[in-house]
């Protein structure tokens, strides 16, 4: 009782300075303490504009710089939930005072949708609710959405050092829409995806209640499994399922340049990468680099994980896929968990606590964009995309092989749909530092003409995407009217059939629309 009449107190003490700035805002904050709270007072999480820490909490979770300009709309608050029940408390005084929520927990949206808006919001920031309960006995994990793929690998790998997980390669993603959106990573072609192997989940719905896969019921819980849990509610933890990994594993990073036969090897990638063994995932990077005489030239990275030994993938490599040139010299044994490491660009020997590291602020501009081709790309075609690479600064594409799992999986067992009769999945990225509206003009227009120049080659009715590839430019709704046929057009694209299935669970657990965004699920 204490507890919450110094809450109280509190509060009415912030709102004090608070009640003449925004009217919307000081209902909001006055919502706050009257519902049910934790010994965490909710008072200790809320930064508005009046609070010295605002900025440097609204930056800390922000990785495009894109959307860190004086332009960009800021919140009204943030609520840097500490307990469960501030995200409850946060939902129902959102939804009583018409606010818009926005759920960040590593604020890795491509397109800034976790933490800006174009109508007034508040963003509920996650990054505190981080806790990693590892059962290896079960062969299980409950893992909060502020967690970080990095911090979730660090925790098993501190328990079993032959268990893993399927997720991504950057360790500073975070849990919460990662696994939503159905993130993946270089183990996807032995286990699939992270929502393949998720076996419950926690959130909070639009009536601030939280439910359990058994609460919740089945059509929910598989909407948050590749639909984007941002549409349905604020996903609190996921249930993971741990899969077993060899005691070492190999990688390597081979390298070959245009007028070192890149062209030939990306070729063959094609028809190789996709059949190899399942535990084999070999990426394919093409970027721009300068050559020993100065020009700019076509370098393609061939990057592999193998769950074993190099003395075995050597052989089976240079049998396969003999144009790579595969050697022993070039492969590296290491630790699961070290591998993880090489994934996330790190140096050879890089301590394992790295996965634990949070920087703070985006590092540069970025756009991306993403398709999935069906068919092996013509040598001619894949010349005339480099030729167009060429004419361009600060672009690449990342080419990842489908197949394995990936193929045995329907499309429709989760909202993922990309599964079966894919060659691989492209991501295609521009990145800068400098700012100022011609340069951001610039290599936008990079990306998209090399999006473009891929229409040949890649999926058709639709053209595909991978929503954590977030694409604004595929469609979009605006302050906050979501049109059923313009979320149709970036729904095929994203979900395929699926779609509707979705539509259809967000009628059931949101007919009201308030868990919504540029590119949320519409209801009907």
């Amino acid at each position: 009782m204490k507890v919450r009449v110094l809450f109280v107190l509190s509060v009415l003490s912030l709102l004090v300075s608070w009640t003449t700035s925004d009217p919307v805002l000081t209902g909001f904050l006055q919502c706050l303490p009257k519902q049910p709270q934790s010994a965490y007072p909710i008072f200790e999480a809320i930064y508005t504009h009046e609070n010295t820490s605002f900025q440097s909490v609204l930056l800390g979770y922000i990785r495009n710089s894109r959307y860190s300009t004086l332009a960009t709309p800021k919140p009204l608050a943030i609520v840097t939930a500490l307990h469960e029940s501030h995200v409850q408390a946060t939902v129902i005084c959102a939804k009583q005072q018409g606010l818009q929520i926005r759920t960040r927990s590593g604020g890795h949206d491509y397109e800034g949708l976790s933490y800006v808006s174009d109508v007034p919001f508040i963003i509920l920031d996650m990054f505190n609710l981080r806790s990693i309960d590892i059962d290896v006995g079960d062969e299980s994990a409950w893992v909060q959405a502020g967690a970080t793929i990095g911090e979730l690998y660090y925790e098993i790998a501190n328990k079993s050092k032959v268990h893993g997980f399927p997720a991504g390669a950057c360790p500073t993603a975070g849990i919460g829409g990662h696994f939503s959106g159905g993130g993946y990573g270089p183990m996807m072609r032995k286990y699939g995806l992270t929502v393949d192997n998720i076996e419950d989940a926690k959130l909070v719905n639009v009536n601030g209640t939280i439910l359990d896969r058994n609460s919740m019921g089945e059509d929910l819980f598989w909407a948050i499994r590749g639909g984007g849990g941002a549409s349905f509610g604020v996903i609190l933890s996921w249930k993971v399922r741990l899969l077993p990994v060899p005691a070492n594993v190999t990688v390597f990073n081979v390298k070959r340049t245009w007028e070192k036969g890149a062209l030939n090897v990306i070729y063959k990638w094609q028809y190789v990468a996709p059949t190899l063994l399942d535990e084999i995932f070999i990426r394919a990077i093409t970027r721009l680099k300068n050559s020993t005489e100065g020009k700019k030239t076509v370098e393609v990275s061939f990057v592999g994980l193998f769950l074993g030994q190099r003395d075995k993938l050597v052989p089976l490599m240079n049998e396969s896929f003999p144009e790579l040139g595969l050697q022993l010299k070039d492969c590296f044994e290491m630790s699961w968990v070290e591998s993880t490491l090489f994934w996330a660009d790190q140096p050879i020997g890089t301590p394992v606590n790295f996965l634990l590291n949070r920087p703070q602020g985006p590092p540069n501009f970025f756009k991306s964009k993403s398709d999935y081709v069906k068919e092996p790309i013509p040598k001619q075609g894949i010349e005339s995309i480099w030729q167009m690479m060429l004419k361009m600064d600060k672009v690449l594409m990342q080419w990842n092989p489908y197949g394995g799992r990936m193929s045995m999986i329907p499309e429709w067992e989760t909202p993922f749909p990309h599964r079966d009769g894919n060659l691989f999945l492209i991501q295609y990225v521009t990145y800068w530092v400098e700012e100022g509206a011609e340069t951001l003009k610039q290599h936008l227009g990079f990306v998209r003409k090399l999006y473009e120049g891929m229409t040949l080659y890649v999926s058709k009715s639709p053209r595909e995407a991978f929503q954590n590839y977030r694409d604004l430019d595929i469609g979009a709704n605006r302050q906050n009217h979501t049109e059923f046929e313009t979320a149709k057009v970036y729904g095929s694209k994203y979900f395929k059939g699926n779609f509707d299935r979705l539509v259809r669970v967000k009628v059931m657990v949101d007919p009201y629309n308030f868990f919504n965004n540029e590119q949320s699920i519409p209801p009907r």
